[in-house]
């Protein structure tokens, strides 16, 4: 009785460990930015939600896209499309390294990166990360290489 209760506990560790060490910001069924189009983010003005009849599998995570186009454009390139710092907010891995979840809709584009943002109970982070950018994304780029 004794070994499967160890057993058990281990398990349960297990599970606990690597929800908090999770890479990627993912949805509970493993899709990437919310479902949202990664191509769609750097060649139109609003992104647009993907579609499960374009999809790709990248670094363990599921990407939707809108268009067969866009879905081959990802292939191509994916690390070029990809949300920077594992889809986490940019704001908080700037502020502290944590991993805060994100609103798929506010992001910016900085030196080709795709970084996005938490935007909830009136608390819009990109408001401050544009105000204090050049202190935020250099620790940011830091925060996230020391978590890999």
């Amino acid at each position: 009785m004794n070994k499967l209760k160890y057993m058990l506990l281990g398990i349960v560790l297990l599970i606990s460990f690597t929800t908090l060490a999770q890479p990627q910001n993912l949805t509970k069924n493993g899709v990437a930015i919310e479902g949202y189009d990664a191509v769609s983010y750097f060649i139109g003005k609003v992104p647009q939600k993907g579609s499960k009849t374009f999809v790709t599998t990248y670094q363990g995570a599921m990407y939707y896209f809108s268009t067969a186009t866009n879905l081959e454009i990802f292939k191509k390139a994916p690390q070029k499309y990809a949300p920077a710092y594992g889809g986490w907010c940019a704001y908080a891995m700037g502020l502290d390294g944590s991993k805060v979840d994100i609103n798929p809709t506010t992001y910016k584009i900085k030196n080709g990166k795709l970084l996005l943002f938490y935007n909830k109970l009136l608390n819009n982070t990109l408001d401050s990360w544009n105000k204090d950018e050049g202190n935020l994304y250099p620790k940011a780029e830091k925060n996230w290489t020391n978590q890999k």
